[in-house]
């Protein structure tokens, strides 16, 4: 009995090992694929998105910028991942159900991550003024659509 116990414990070793190394695979994509998936040219995947990607491309300073790193909270890494997560499930479940809008309009969420993300970069320019205001209101041409490179519709 004891040499057949030893047998089903290793056997039971090896499923676990395999089902944790599958689970972190899942977790954290196949290779490159967290990193391709930071880029604005995946953003720009969806047939939707196709304007917003042109009118990043082609204007003002923000483009040295990735869409995550206005889009996503960036005040810690656990945060960043947590909502890249929530963020890219739910995308994909409107864009594969059809659902999608052709203009897209950001959220009153994804509003506060923008405005907080300006706020982190330009910190020091930005101490003294009225933070509560949304930054693109002043500066219009920052918002994708304001661009000028965007039809509106």
């Amino acid at each position: 009995m004891g040499a057949k116990k030893k047998r089903i414990g290793l056997y039971v070793l090896a499923i676990l090992i395999v089902g944790v190394a599958a689970l972190l695979f899942l977790m954290l994509g196949p290779p490159q694929l967290l990193a391709k998936s930071e880029s604005p040219l995946f953003c720009a995947g969806c047939h939707v998105m196709e304007a917003e990607y042109d009118a990043w491309a082609h204007t003002g300073a923000h483009r040295r910028e990735q869409c995550v790193d206005c889009h996503l909270p960036n005040q810690n890494v656990a945060l960043h991942y947590a909502w890249k997560t929530i963020d890219g499930l739910k995308d994909t479940l409107v864009f594969y159900s059809g659902k999608a809008p052709e203009r897209i309009m950001i959220t009153a969420h994804g509003q506060e991550v923008v405005q907080l993300n300006c706020i982190r970069c330009h910190e020091t320019t930005v101490q003294n003024i009225d933070q509560q205001r949304l930054c693109w209101t002043c500066h219009r041409r920052i918002a994708h659509r304001g661009s000028g490179l965007i039809q509106t519709l």
